[in-house]
């Protein structure tokens, strides 16, 4: 029984996030995953504050460790109206770098600001498990001209990395054979869950902030894109679309293949959940024929093959002796 429950939490990963700003409770979080199970998965965060300019800090817990150096700034890559085109599902106009800490975006009727985090002197502490990215906003007044900001970066994400990472199950020499030969396909079934500022999920450091206890988020905003082999449930999913490659070119990660690739998005408010919190779940499923199904199959024509091929010489032989 242990060792069937090991296995299974091998497969699953519960990230637990929490997003607060000092100052503001109508922020929306907006989680772009980027799997990967043949190689290293990313996440882009992506925040949005209104009322910024009356906001002290904001904060960021990460659920897995991640050092600074692994955080990138992908908002310096939105001087390419492409990548701002895909981003924000509209036609946008950029003041690139209009200071030496924030771009400013026109798009839909409004202008926002992007604030360009690799600029600006942020903390990043580890915690827990965790990590914690704290902003200080009061330093960033005097460079903001709207009132409401976007922060966004990228990172890779390590609890979906350890559950994609292949693991070879022999067990019983005698019972993986038979599995060899009777079940040629393999089902590969992953679970991925992502809960934001749900208490239960997040180290204690955490939960006894009083600010964080204040906070309520507006709305929480996933996106998951994964080759097409794969299978997500999209129950609740508002948004299936297949990935904008010509868009997408400059910006995914550089080892991220982007061809044949569906995003699916979905979104809660707070509207249904009074107390900012969200929970989001999702399957991750793939069936595929067994290499080593393949080659045992590819072994044993060559043996037969080759019995054959004894067992005709020697009746031949046999019959020539005969007459």
């Amino acid at each position: 029984m242990g060792e069937s429950v090991s296995k299974k939490q091998r497969k699953f990963a519960d990230d637990g996030w929490a997003i607060w700003i000092d100052g503001d409770d109508t922020s929306t979080l907006y989680i772009n995953d980027w799997l990967n199970p043949k190689g290293r998965s990313y996440v882009d965060i992506a925040i949005r504050i209104r009322g910024i300019r009356l906001s002290k800090a904001l904060h960021v817990y990460v659920p897995f460790a991640v050092s600074r150096d692994e955080i990138e700034d992908v908002s310096l890559l939105f001087n390419d109206t492409k990548i701002l085109q895909a981003t924000f599902s509209a036609a946008c106009i950029v003041d690139y770098k209009k200071n030496e800490h924030t771009s400013e975006i026109a798009y839909n009727g409004k202008t926002v600001d992007i604030v360009h985090i690799s600029t600006v002197d942020y903390r990043v502490e580890q915690m827990a498990d965790g990590t914690l990215i704290d902003v200080d906003l009061c330093t960033l007044q005097p460079f903001l001209d709207n009132d409401e900001g976007y922060f966004i970066w990228r990172m890779p994400h390590k609890s979906l990395n350890d559950i994609f990472k292949p693991r070879v199950d022999m067990g019983n020499a005698l019972t993986r054979l038979r599995d060899l030969i009777t079940t040629p396909v393999v089902s590969e079934k992953y679970g991925y869950s992502i809960r934001v500022n749900e208490s239960r999920l997040l180290p204690e450091e955490i939960t006894r902030i009083g600010a964080f206890h204040r906070q309520k988020l507006k709305k929480a905003v996933i996106t998951l894109s994964i080759d097409e082999n794969y299978e997500l449930n999209d129950s609740g999913c508002y948004r299936i679309h297949r990935l904008e490659e010509n868009l997408y070119e400059e910006y995914l990660p550089a080892d991220y293949n982007r061809e044949d690739v569906i995003t699916y998005q979905w979104n809660q408010s707070r509207e249904d959940n009074l107390h900012g919190q969200f929970n989001f779940y999702y399957n991750v499923t793939k069936e595929s024929i067994s290499r080593g199904s393949m080659f045992l199959y590819m072994v044993l024509l060559m043996a037969l093959g080759v019995i054959g091929n004894l067992i005709a010489s020697y009746l031949w032989d046999l019959i020539i002796g005969l007459f």
